[in-house]
């Protein structure tokens, strides 16, 4: 039954037989004739076929609900069983918006050195990805914002506040200034995440608050891409402190804070919610309550409105 349930999920993420045989690692006659048990079994259709996958039924979208929190709570109850065995071990999956991708290892270096048989992957997704994931059961934990749009039902543990700067090399417009203005800022030429982001759905409302929209020279999903524009100096970019100082410039750039007004978004931790958790997010939940109790992610974004220089 487990084994169905899984293949049934893999097909409702996937939406093609196909891929969802190969995710699961099995033939896709073997994939097609467990969902056929399970409808079987359940006495309803959960797929529409027809020749290829045209969704499921209304009784199928009911069952991924329960298919996802009963295969959720067999892995929990095998992790347990597993770390009371031989202690905590395993792998953990994570998927982080870009804006926090440099503040990870801060989470999984200490665990690390707690738990030493834990290995990770961490993926770059955008902030509703990272919710559908883990319904999904594609990750173990997400690193995303809590406060500015809907989370739906998960656990969540708050670790540090994003505060907005323009980043710009020295020289460009602006520059020499020790605060800006949204709307100052309007006026510039940028380079910001693209609309998937949430942190661009920030700026945007930021912006439309004081009644300006941003004058974009380029746009993208790689925060690669915005430096390596920032440091020719024909654009500049708005991204909070943490995220400028991770990448260690070796020229002069400009983090000037923006206020008028004054933006600061909580940026967390978010397992499913669910009880008990599995081991693993147990002890990484665990971890990174302790870190933000500790004030520990980011020292000068939590206490410094300052701007600074990097060199």
């Amino acid at each position: 039954m487990i084994d169905k349930l899984e293949y049934f999920i893999a097909l409702a993420r996937q939406q093609h037989f196909g891929r969802a045989a190969d995710e699961c690692g099995v033939t896709q006659p073997t994939l097609s004739a467990g969902i056929r048990q399970l409808e079987e079994q359940l006495g309803v259709m959960l797929v529409q076929r027809g020749s290829r996958f045209l969704g499921l039924t209304p009784e199928g979208q009911r069952v991924l609900e329960w298919a996802r929190r009963i295969v959720g709570d067999t892995r929990t109850m095998r992790e347990e069983m597993r770390a009371a065995r031989t202690g905590l071990a395993g792998h953990i999956r994570i998927a982080a918006i870009p804006t926090a991708l440099a503040m990870v290892r801060k989470l999984t270096e200490p665990f690390q050195k707690r738990h030493p048989d834990v290995t990770f992957t961490v993926l770059s997704r955008n902030s509703l990805q990272v919710l559908s994931m883990l319904e999904d059961l594609e990750i173990d934990a997400g690193i995303t914002y809590l406060d500015n749009e809907p989370l739906g039902r998960v656990t969540s543990v708050p670790l540090y506040s994003e505060r907005y700067h323009l980043i710009s090399a020295s020289g460009s417009p602006l520059a020499d200034r020790e605060t800006v203005t949204w709307k100052e800022v309007a006026e510039i030429k940028l380079c910001l995440l693209t609309p998937d982001m949430q942190n661009r759905r920030i700026i945007n409302l930021h912006m439309s608050e004081v009644g300006v929209t941003p004058k974009l020279m380029l746009e993208s999903n790689s925060m690669i891409v915005l430096f390596s524009h920032i440091r020719t100096g024909q654009c500049a970019s708005i991204m909070p402190r943490n995220v400028a100082e991770s990448f260690g410039f070796p020229e002069e750039i400009r983090m000037i804070p923006i206020t008028e007004p004054h933006a600061e978004h909580s940026v967390g931790l978010v397992a499913a919610h669910r009880e008990p958790h599995t081991p693993l997010v147990s002890a990484l939940l665990h971890e990174a309550r302790a870190r933000a109790a500790a004030r520990d992610f980011d020292r000068n974004l939590l206490s410094s409105d300052g701007s600074s220089i990097l060199t």
